[in-house]
């Protein structure tokens, strides 16, 4: 059982929040295909500073055992700690625009709890919009663009960005949650999932978070700088293309998925009869393919060096 106590420390040097600002909510969990959420939180961590407001406890969130924290060792003794982080921020865009990040991990405990002060907080500083951002793998090509199903109560963001439209049940995450309470609340929210080509859905696929941001930006009108990341996308995909071309499985497989993208991208323009986006028979040894590109991915010059966005802290 967690630890029974105060579910969050208010920070006491926090700078007062004007009210109507933007939250945008980045949680890793149950799933982060192409470490997309786990890429923006240290984005939006290393390049924006953002300045803690609320900072929850661990104790009570948090499964050590399931997600050990990290502790640097040098020879013979120790010499860092590194616990996991989940907060709410005040953090500022590319042109000093302010607005409010809930970033970090999922709780393990207490989800009812948290949700309510997440949006006990949101009433309090009168939140304008809420935007959240997870992601899933799916059998889309990395030659296309990605895709993305917009949920919530802005349907203008749901009809102009929502490119599949299921109908189905799925594992919840604390991330589904708030945005279900917070529709019930009447807030303007929405969720971005993004849809990650399956074969580089374990890799950390610099593409995934430049379009999480580039969703946020849609959705707020804040306006985020990605030099960095363009330039690492640009190298990641020019790895990608070297090792699907050295091989004849790779190439049919990346071919047989732009094929059925691209009839389902003219269904959706009304050119022709609409094809499934998924459809695993077309797939049969896609696993097989995945494990390949990943391993060669993993094994790249340079690896040491990567950013670390597949840690959920």
């Amino acid at each position: 059982m967690p630890f029974s106590g105060p579910l969050f420390e208010r920070v006491a040097s926090a700078p007062p929040v004007p009210p109507g600002l933007p939250l945008v909510i980045a949680l890793t969990g149950f799933t982060d295909a192409g470490s997309a959420v786990s890429g923006l939180i240290d984005y939006m961590r290393d390049e924006l500073d953002p300045t803690p407001l609320r900072v929850f406890s661990n104790d009570v969130l948090l499964d050590y055992r399931a997600r050990r924290p990290l502790i640097a060792f040098d020879e013979d003794h120790l010499t860092d700690y590194r616990p996991a982080r989940l907060e709410i921020s005040l953090a500022h865009d590319a042109l000093g625009n302010p607005f409010l990040l809930l970033a970090g991990y999922e709780p393990d405990f207490a989800w009812d709890a948290f949700t309510r002060a997440v949006l006990d907080f949101a009433a309090e500083v009168e939140v304008s919009t809420v935007t959240w951002v997870h992601a899933i793998p799916m059998p889309v090509p990395h030659t296309r663009p990605i895709g993305t199903t917009v949920s919530g109560t802005r349907l203008e963001l749901t009809a102009a960005h929502s490119v599949w439209k299921p109908h189905t049940q799925v594992p919840a995450t604390v991330g589904h949650l708030l945005e279900y309470r917070f529709a019930e609340a009447g807030a303007s929210v929405a969720g971005f999932v993004l849809l990650i080509p399956h074969y580089l859905g374990d890799t950390e696929f610099p593409g995934a978070t430049i379009v999480a941001l580039d969703k946020l930006t849609v959705a707020t009108g804040l306006m985020f700088t990605a030099d960095e990341l363009r330039e690492s996308d640009r190298d990641y995909r020019e790895r990608v293309e070297e090792q699907v071309a050295g091989s004849d499985e790779l190439t049919r497989m990346v071919t047989g998925l732009e094929e059925r993208y691209d009839a389902y991208m003219a269904g959706l323009s009304g050119i022709q009869p609409q094809m499934p986006v998924i459809d695993e028979s077309s797939l049969p040894s896609a696993d097989e393919l995945a494990a390949e590109l990943e391993r060669y991915l993993a094994s790249r010059p340079g690896d040491d060096d990567k950013r670390g966005g597949g840690a959920p802290l």
